[in-house]
């Protein structure tokens, strides 16, 4: 490279809020461990949240230890869903019934780049205005990250989620 050719731009890191789930035994033992070692695989935390319980969603009958974490990474939201694919598939996942058990679950919940859509993909996840395993830890993390579709705040979410409403 002569020194009259730009250098390229170095990749500003954009920050990700990553949803880890696990109710099965795997490579690395329970499912608090797999979460653990995801979280090793992930790489760049930033912060992470308690691993906590929760019932499972659909046909599953096991119980899930979940967290969230925040990670640094210059990918974008295609990229990254790749390489968290990939993670999933070493630790031993294989594409199943939707909602079953499993090894690990990594899903892009957020990222500080707001809105995304691509193919297979959209960040904000769709459903994650509707789960209290992801929105709570996720407002211990970042309370005041807003929503980039509704224009809520993380914590505002949450207190939603978990509000009792009345029963029809």
């Amino acid at each position: 490279m002569s020194p009259a050719t730009p250098l390229p731009p170095i990749a500003q890191a954009a920050t990700y809020a990553i949803a880890l789930g696990s109710n099965r035994r795997g490579l690395h033992g329970s499912p608090q461990r797999e979460i653990s070692a995801a979280l090793e695989a992930l790489g760049n935390v930033l912060a992470r949240s308690p691993t906590a319980a929760s019932a499972p969603l659909g046909p599953s009958n096991r119980c899930y230890a979940n967290a969230v974490a925040l990670i640094a990474s210059t990918e974008d939201p295609a990229t990254l869903l790749v390489r968290l694919k990939r993670i999933e598939r070493s630790f031993g996942r294989r594409p199943g019934r939707r909602w079953g058990s499993r090894v690990i679950d990594l899903d892009i919940i957020l990222w500080s780049g707001g809105a995304w859509s691509s193919p297979g993909l959209t960040v904000p996840h769709a459903a994650f205005r509707t789960r209290s395993f992801v929105l709570g830890p996720l407002a211990g993390l970042v309370p005041t990250w807003r929503d980039p579709l509704s224009g809520r705040t993380i914590r505002q979410l949450a207190q939603s989620v978990d509000r009792k409403r009345p029963r029809d």
